[in-house]
């Protein structure tokens, strides 16, 4: 989604539905990084939307806090939460705006927030920088720019969209765990479904 003059609007009238328009199973990028999001683990969903990758993680035992700027998707991502008898911390918040707490999560996960222009982006990622505990891991998944042959979601924006090399650059101070970009089929609710450009991301803040 674009950088709107009003993105809380924007969000909310895309969320305003009774359908969960990601679906309400998880990433799959984020399950098979389950090795980094042990039962206790202080876990951070940027950008949660409707609440489906928070509550996995807080149903591996994950103490998690789920923020979104959209209350209309967080209103869905508490019943969800309720449906399945988990406890999450949520939060409504503008990340461009928002207060990271500082040296607090063991892990952030970043799943499809390219809402984000390079601007915007810069933000978010110094955010990740500072919220992560030293050794924490940053779990992100996005799409490339090869998305824009594709229907299955993301921006219409070449610039928000990710590279191997863009990526390299952002986090070279970082260890980086996994850097990859492929073609793989979505099937996460209406709005990303088919075929899709990927780029996944784990990296470590340095210690």
């Amino acid at each position: 989604m674009a950088e709107f003059d009003n993105p809380r609007e924007a969000w909310d009238a895309r969320y305003r539905s009774e359908e969960y328009i990601f679906g309400t199973s998880p990433n799959v990028f984020l399950t098979s990084q389950e090795r980094y999001l042990p039962a206790g683990a202080r876990v951070l969903a940027v950008a949660d939307g409707e609440g489906r990758n928070g509550v996995w993680l807080a149903l591996r035992g994950c103490k998690v806090s789920s923020v979104d700027i959209s209350p209309v998707a967080i209103e869905k991502a508490k019943k969800l939460a309720r449906d399945h008898e988990v406890g999450i911390e949520f939060a409504v918040a503008d990340l461009m705006e928002w207060e990271w707490p500082e040296a607090t999560f063991d892990a952030i996960a970043c799943i499809f927030i390219q809402f984000a222009s390079p601007r915007m982006r810069k933000s978010l990622f110094d955010g990740f920088s500072k919220a992560l505990r030293p050794g924490g891991v940053l779990i992100m998944e996005g799409y490339g720019v090869k998305q824009l042959q594709y229907t299955s979601g993301g921006p219409k924006e070449l610039e928000n969209l990710y590279t191997l090399q863009m990526l390299r650059e952002a986090f070279a101070a970082w260890e980086i765990l996994l850097l990859r970009e492929y073609d793989a089929v979505l099937d996460e609710g209406p709005r990303h479904r088919g075929m899709a450009a990927l780029v996944d991301l784990v990296a470590r803040k340095p210690g």
